[in-house]
């Protein structure tokens, strides 16, 4: 599994949401997306989780909007009128990540829908709570509607476990009660059924392909094993973020 790449042609516009200052870039391919840059104060290990749960997501069937490589020079900066625009490009160059970007699409929300309900529901809520994503809530959905598609955004804070200095003993053992907070949770149907219709999709060659596509110069090799041993031991039976988000649901 690799990852196109693309040169950044033009920085178009900031797209001032969160903390991280993502922006709208034209690429070499004429595509616009919406790049991270690996200079943002979340640094490059966001980027390594919004590339491992994207590509997951997609291989088990998710839309999640296309991810690719841009690479961006330095002299980008030079055309900024805003000095932290001109600071952020200058501490990314080399290799980003972008993101497809699409057109019209519009922030989900519950108050409108419609809402995703069932198995779908139920599949998206076991995707998160296998990635420990804690940003999918009515807060924050990270869901778009698109020409009357639901696709899934912003993984960067998935992954979290990787932000501890050491690894602890079990780590990948543990259930995900953050869940609990998920906006689609009350719509979904059962997670057991869904534990049984993705995780024999989640193999080792897929968490190989995936881990595989992340940029070396974003983490070295032995973070990339971290990676492996993690996803591995997560689908491990019996899944602890399985049950807790079944129970979750119920009492939904």
């Amino acid at each position: 599994m690799r990852l196109r790449t693309v040169d950044a042609i033009r920085y178009v516009t900031p797209l001032r949401e969160g903390g991280s200052l993502p922006g709208l870039v034209e690429g070499d391919d004429d595509g616009l997306y919406v790049a991270k840059f690996r200079g943002a104060g979340q640094g490059p290990k966001a980027l390594v989780a919004e590339v491992i749960a994207g590509e997951l997501g997609r291989a088990l069937g998710l839309r999640i909007p296309e991810l690719v490589l841009v690479t961006i020079d330095p002299q980008l900066a030079s055309a900024e009128p805003d000095e932290e625009i001109q600071d952020l490009l200058a501490a990314s160059a080399g290799v980003n990540l972008g993101v497809d970007f699409l057109p019209g699409a519009l922030p989900f929300s519950p108050a409108v829908g419609p809402a995703p309900k069932g198995a779908q529901a139920a599949d998206i809520v076991w995707f998160d709570a296998f990635i420990t994503n804690v940003d999918r809530t009515a807060r924050n959905t990270n869901l778009l509607t698109w020409h009357g598609d639901l696709w899934l955004i912003d993984h960067g804070a998935s992954l979290y476990f990787h932000h501890a200095a050491a690894r602890s003993v079990g780590e990948e053992r543990t259930a995900f009660p953050a869940i609990s907070d998920h906006v689609l949770l009350p719509a979904a149907a059962s997670i057991p059924d869904a534990d049984a219709r993705l995780a024999s999709q989640v193999t080792a060659a897929l968490i190989d392909a995936v881990v595989q596509a992340v940029p070396r110069d974003w983490a070295d090799d032995g973070d990339m094993q971290r990676y492996r041993d993690y996803l591995l031991g997560r689908l491990a039976a019996p899944r602890a973020f399985v049950e807790e988000a079944e129970r979750a649901r119920g009492r939904r």
